[in-house]
């Protein structure tokens, strides 16, 4: 077998109902902004970056968007997992997104809302949801 260079992630790409009000979530959230818009058939994706382009998420607006919630029972986007250094950080992600209107929930089960921290063996995590119900995670590291 050939050996290859081993990829690394370069951008999320999301599917959003309200375009506007996604960037603007995902802007306060992250500290990404615009970059670049790329027209394509049917609607357009919105490249959001932050300052170094470390972290960069592309949301894309389509015309034929029903605008139903996202459902990660079905084939397609499960979750979209982030890394932080520690849980001290996790906690501080907490109080952040309560900020940016993620409520405290028992679990992170709807938009909009975020799950305690779990204490896994492999990780300590938070669950939390957009506004289209996308999950998202953030993993800190067992030391």
């Amino acid at each position: 077998m050939t050996a290859v260079t081993q990829p690394r992630l370069h951008h999320l790409a999301l599917t959003v109902t309200d375009l506007e009000s996604s960037v603007e979530w995902y802007g306060e959230v992250f500290g990404v902004h615009p970059v670049l818009d790329v027209p394509h058939q049917g609607g357009v994706g919105r490249i959001l970056a932050d300052d170094d382009r470390q972290l960069m998420i592309a949301l894309h607006r389509h015309d034929t968007n029903d605008g139903a919630l996202c459902n990660e029972t079905v084939t397609g986007l499960d979750h979209a997992g982030f890394a932080v250094g520690s849980r001290a950080d996790l906690e501080q992600w907490q109080d952040h997104l309560e900020a940016h209107g993620v409520v405290r929930a028992d679990t992170a089960d709807k938009p909009l809302t975020q799950s305690p921290i779990a204490d896994e063996p492999y990780a300590s995590v938070l669950v939390f949801r957009d506004q289209d119900n996308i999950q998202l995670e953030l993993f800190a590291p067992n030391h």
